[in-house]
């Protein structure tokens, strides 16, 4: 399992440490990138840029990893402190800055086909954004995904780890309660209309 291909040397000293650990910890679940992939959500080629130090791992994946693995607790802070120092020195590749989109004109006769400077499009057809102008949405500043990508089921477990369970209670038993007042009416009516 611990076949790694080796790291860039110029890597900075907190994202080596990060990736070493995340590589011991994914060998300590024993499986494989494809089977990492699966309990995880994230795919065989994420955990190979993650693991390979090609890019940072959403948090997300790396709680993902230590949920796989077993680690709870302390240990798993750690693993969060970690990636927090490991996101600051990664290494960012310069943004190339994005030229100025020209103005879009609106004809004095109001509102209709609007033409973009290279290209007409057909009549009724809306202008859309040149390619390489969108900025993801699910990219972050520092250019590592800042949204959740958990499969739904981690996604509910998380949700009702969060809710206490004193409020669920009462409410529980008002439903039971109106449900048993509804029935004992219905046999009320039932038992008058059938004499």
């Amino acid at each position: 399992m611990g076949a790694w291909q080796p790291l860039p040397e110029e890597l900075p000293a907190e994202v080596r440490h990060f990736v070493e650990q995340l590589r011991l910890l994914k060998d300590r679940t024993g499986m494989s990138l494809v089977a990492l992939g699966t309990r995880t959500a994230y795919s065989k080629s994420s955990w190979q840029r993650y693991l390979n130090a090609s890019q940072p791992p959403p948090r997300q994946a790396v709680v993902a990893l230590c949920r796989v693995a077993g680690v709870a607790g302390e240990e798993t802070e750690r693993f969060g402190v970690r990636w927090e120092l490991a996101v600051r020195a990664w290494p960012r590749e310069p943004v190339p800055p994005v030229p100025p989109v020209p103005p879009v004109r609106v004809p004095a006769g109001g509102p209709g086909p609007v033409s973009v400077p290279g290209g007409e499009p057909a009549p009724g057809a809306e202008a859309s954004v040149p390619a390489g102008h969108g900025v993801s949405a699910a990219r972050g500043r520092d250019g590592y995904e800042e949204e959740p990508t958990l499969p739904w089921w981690d996604l509910l477990d998380e949700e009702s780890s969060r809710q206490p369970a004193g409020p669920r209670a009462p409410r529980l038993l008002l439903y039971a309660a109106l449900l048993a007042v509804v029935l004992l009416l219905a046999a009320v009516v039932g038992a008058v209309t059938l004499g």
